[in-house]
């Protein structure tokens, strides 16, 4: 099983540090790159040199000045930009305005699909796993999530209560804040954000992680500065076919959490089971002829 490796070949900081080293000249050949990384990561070496008026072995030794082992390596660097950086408008241009409707269905339900596949073939089971064992010796987990994401939270809460976890999910900036100021080393923090990840979520996940908490981020790139304000992180794509985000491979994965939860103590999660399934046979909140 390959194992997901949420870090990049050159840290972000590291990076900004190595851009000030370059001379003048090369420092704005390379700007551009890192600026607009979509309209670069596709194009090789010769492709790109002619697009900036300049050299290939030029832009070699830029990529090297850089910390790249090679010019690949810093495409998959591009890549994760365009991912970090990736906005509604760019979704919208990639998706061309030529597509029937039809045909955009396809493509939508087809994008869902790679990103699923990419998590199962990516995601190190094993660590998934451990997840299961801090949720239940935990004293309290608390899941930040805003946004469009705070969907998520919620939907990991209402699953996780049900088998009696002390669960809560937190949307707002002030929860964050406050429930990050109360943490410790007994409690579990998860930050759900894409892309360059919300202001409010990552400073709350620094806070909790200061504190003592263990932070478990997910996010959908090894650029996202929850890699690096969290103990671990699980990468989920929300690449989408238009302006939004797909949350199929971020609710599959969160899926997978719920279910080694529920096997962790499986006859705790049978005998909730077994109320369960009596209240919907005769409980009063189901519709009834």
């Amino acid at each position: 099983m390959k194992k997901q490796e949420p870090r990049s070949p050159v840290s972000t900081p590291n990076l900004s540090e190595r851009i000030d080293k370059l001379t003048v000249k090369r420092q704005e050949i390379v700007r551009p790159i890192l600026e607009h990384p979509r309209e670069y990561v596709l194009l090789s070496v010769r492709a790109m040199a002619l697009r900036l008026n300049t050299d290939p072995a030029t832009i070699v030794r830029i990529v090297q000045g850089l910390g790249f082992s090679s010019y690949r390596e810093f495409q998959h660097h591009l890549h994760e930009l365009s991912i970090a950086f990736a906005t509604p408008l760019d979704m919208m241009q990639s998706a061309g305005s030529d597509s029937s409707m039809p045909a955009l269905i396809q493509e939508s339900l087809a994008r869902g699909l790679k990103n699923l596949h990419a998590l199962k073939n990516s995601l190190d089971t094993k660590r998934l796993a451990q997840v299961a064992k801090r949720f239940h010796s935990a004293r309290r987990i608390a899941i930040f999530a805003a946004d469009a994401a705070a969907v998520l939270a919620e939907y990991l809460e209402y699953q996780l209560s049900i088998l009696g976890l002390p669960v809560i999910a937190v949307a707002s900036a002030g929860g964050m804040t406050h429930i990050a100021r109360v943490v410790n080393k007994r409690d579990v923090v998860v930050a759900i954000s894409f892309r360059r990840g919300l202001r409010q979520t990552v400073e709350g996940a620094q806070q909790a992680r200061a504190h003592g908490a263990y932070c478990i981020g997910i996010a959908d790139t090894y650029l996202s500065p929850l890699a690096r304000a969290c103990n671990e992180v699980f990468l989920a794509s929300v690449d989408a076919a238009s302006f939004g985000m797909s949350f199929t491979a971020p609710i599959s994965l969160l899926d997978a959490i719920i279910a080694t939860c529920g096997h962790y103590r499986r006859p705790l999660t049978l005998a909730v089971a077994k109320e369960i399934a009596e209240e919907q046979r005769k409980g009063f909140r189901w519709y009834n002829e």
